[in-house]
């Protein structure tokens, strides 16, 4: 309702079920928060950052809820509660990334930088999902899920991905904590990798799941086989065992990467919506 007051607080171990509700509603642009709920719970230093809930002071209901912290994501249903989640989150010492829906993230950006916070840089990117799995090729035997025993074989590559994408190398500036938190993905059972002639020929990271959608990315295929079709069977297959348990799959591609868009176009993904990424000035 125009002009309703909002309430702005952080949320709680044992609000899970409503905010899962909440965030339910438009699952493929949700999954990334819902994924982390499913996967440590509302309160834990894994979401390396808070979960916020916004209610209307008039009726009591949720209407907006957001993760500020490293990566900062949102989902609201008035423009009053988008208003107050950003400037909640105004200050955030630990925030890097600001992500979501293009028009929705720019609306967020007009009360967040209001506090003086400049941005480093901003990428338009777009949401691309696949909802029925792509007809069966030739079934590859090298495409399994990673092993603790290949940290170091996956780290560095995660790594020169991480400077392509933002020109920040995680491996200088939180080297331990990096690895840490790659070596927990790993151990979840949420990297995907195939490895030819004992080199990484193609990886891919599942960065949140929900009964909804799967949320990929760190997508890599090996210089040496690009062009040849292997990475997109790759992602073809991977594809059918992941929509076997989910609904659909989405992922995030640079607007200005048109090879990338014709690969992941030819693996059967569709374009969704546009997202824009913001990255933040320390």
């Amino acid at each position: 309702m125009a002009g309703d007051a909002m309430s702005v607080r952080a949320l709680c171990q044992g609000e899970e079920t409503e905010v899962l509700d909440f965030l339910g509603a438009r699952p493929l642009h949700t999954v990334y928060m819902a994924g982390f709920i499913r996967d440590n719970g509302l309160v834990s230093p894994l979401n390396r950052g808070t979960f916020y809930g916004c209610q209307s002071s008039s009726s009591g209901e949720l209407v907006g809820v957001s993760l500020i912290g490293h990566v900062t994501q949102i989902e609201t249903r008035t423009p009053e509660a988008l208003s107050a989640l950003a400037c909640a989150a105004q200050g955030c010492p630990s925030a890097h990334v600001i992500m979501g829906e293009q028009e929705k993230i720019r609306a967020f950006w007009s009360y967040y930088g209001e506090a003086g916070q400049a941005m480093r840089l901003a990428c338009r990117e777009l949401l691309l999902e696949q909802c029925w799995p792509v007809e069966a090729d030739e079934e590859l035997p090298d495409l399994r899920l990673a092993t603790l025993a290949e940290l170091e074989r996956v780290v560095p590559v995660q790594a020169e991905m991480a400077v392509a994408e933002c020109g920040v190398n995680p491996l200088k500036v939180d080297p331990a904590g990096f690895r840490e938190r790659y070596a927990r993905r790993i151990g979840r059972g949420r990297v995907w990798i195939s490895i030819k002639d004992g080199k990484l020929a193609f990886k891919a990271d599942i960065m949140a799941e929900t009964p909804q959608a799967v949320y990929l990315e760190g997508i890599y295929v090996n210089p040496l086989e690009r062009g040849k079709g292997y990475g997109r069977r790759c992602l073809r297959q991977l594809g059918r065992r992941l929509l076997s348990r989910s609904r659909s799959i989405c992922l995030l591609v640079n607007e200005k990467n048109s090879e990338a868009h014709s690969f992941y176009y030819r693996a059967g993904y569709k374009l969704r919506s546009y997202y824009e990424t913001i990255y933040l000035q320390k």
